[in-house]
């Protein structure tokens, strides 16, 4: 199973669905928590290949979400990029 790390950021309700587009894009995402306060909102595990039509329904609970918070952290969950020759056994 490959490595992961998390991070986290603040974002405005209104920004929510381009701060995850924007996530989504850069492939290395494996699973997007959303949070207020310190309560888990909504979590949606992305797997390597989800395109198009399945995210469909992803951003639009998210773009519903974003109508009713004001204000809420988005945290990441990546893999660790892998590095050459890291993998190989001597």
């Amino acid at each position: 199973m490959p490595e992961t790390f998390k991070e986290s950021f603040k974002v405005a309700g209104n920004q929510l669905v381009d701060a995850v587009k924007k996530l989504l894009h850069e492939g290395s995402v494996r699973r997007v928590i959303i949070k207020q306060d310190s309560r888990t909102v909504a979590e949606f595990p992305l797997t390597v290949g989800v395109i198009g039509t399945v995210l469909a329904p992803v951003l639009a609970a998210i773009g519903a979400l974003a109508a009713v918070l004001t204000e809420c952290t988005i945290e990441v969950e990546r893999e660790v990029p892998r590095t050459e020759g890291r993998d190989h056994v001597a």
